[in-house]
């Protein structure tokens, strides 16, 4: 199969009709082998009853429905399990991603070799309170994933490699940032393309300003979990040993003055309670360190890593 378009929904009915009807038109234009599989993340409308109607129409097309709603991290994550395409779109169902957009991306991914292409919405239809702050958010994650080339990590329309979404796994609001964990997963070729943002036709915004918060704390997460997993003590060991230092020099100092000089510090309780508290840090972050690394050395996935390929002949001992 050519592709699985992996479409995650919420309160959508109005757009599935002609979201479907565009989908199709545009494989069928291409000669694409195809599978559409809509995620219901608990919607309250009727979009699970049109998404039973649709397959009737379109036999490419299925549906997953959520007990509740999850959040598009979960749909996505649940449609990346089902697909079967070796080349694998996700897109918004609300029509302001298009699908006419399916074939370059398709091409880089099938053709030019990428592993993983975002949209970016050059050209964007959102009210201003939206945009500044999107803009805000893209520049910090550009900065600390180390993605320069990389405009909108927020676009819904992406295309991956299917070994991509295979190898990684999405939850809490990680949707964001797919691009951060394909390149730690081992996925380097992550390119860009200028897609069509269209304006909304149907409902209005999921999505509310809460969503910087959480992206910006999901943010730190990847990079610790992926940076430091299988390393903890490199982190908090190295912190702690910082804290400490800051806290004993200071103690050290004071008592200098006092024990030596013969200076009384009662003025410098300030700075006695800082060098305390930074002491203490210091020990907290070492003992956490500490602990980490033995939770690490005792888990059963310690010693998993991803293998890209093997060669040449094996043989099983035998006994």
């Amino acid at each position: 199969m050519d592709i699985s378009v992996v479409v995650p929904l919420f309160n959508e009915e109005e757009s599935l009709p002609e979201l479907m009807a565009w989908i199709d038109r545009v494989m069928q234009a291409h000669s694409f082998s195809y599978e559409v599989i809509m995620v219901d993340d608990g919607s309250s409308d009727r979009s699970w009853a049109v998404i039973e109607e649709l397959t009737q129409t379109y036999s490419g097309l299925r549906g997953i429905r959520f007990q509740r709603n999850y959040g598009k991290s979960a749909a996505l994550q649940v449609g990346f399990e089902a697909t079967q395409g070796r080349v694998v779109i996700t897109m918004d169902a609300d029509l302001q991603d298009s699908p006419d957009e399916i074939p370059g991306l398709y091409k880089m991914i099938a053709e030019d070799g990428c592993d993983l292409v975002s949209g970016w919405k050059k050209k964007r239809y959102d009210p201003l309170s939206k945009r500044i702050p999107s803009k805000f958010f893209n520049l910090i994650t550009r900065l600390v994933s180390g993605i320069h080339n990389l405009h909108d990590f927020n676009c819904g329309l992406k295309a991956y490699r299917r070994e991509v979404v295979k190898s990684i796994e999405v939850y809490g609001e990680m949707h964001r940032y797919i691009p951060v964990m394909a390149r730690w997963a081992g996925f380097t070729r992550i390119e860009e393309k200028v897609v069509e943002h269209r304006a909304r036709k149907y409902g209005k915004s999921k999505f509310g300003l809460s969503r910087f918060i959480n992206g910006f704390l999901d943010l730190i997460t990847i990079i610790l979990t992926e940076k430091y997993f299988k390393k903890p003590m490199h982190f908090f060991g190295t912190w702690g040993v910082v804290f400490a230092m800051i806290g004993a020099i200071n103690l050290l100092y004071l008592a200098y003055l006092r024990l030596v000089l013969g200076i009384w510090i009662s003025h410098r309780i300030p700075a006695l309670i800082f060098g305390a508290v930074m002491l203490l840090a210091g020990i907290v972050f070492f003992s956490t360190g500490l602990l980490a690394e033995l939770i690490s050395r005792n888990s059963p996935f310690k010693n998993a890593y991803r293998i890209r390929a093997r060669a040449g002949a094996t043989e099983t001992a035998k006994k």
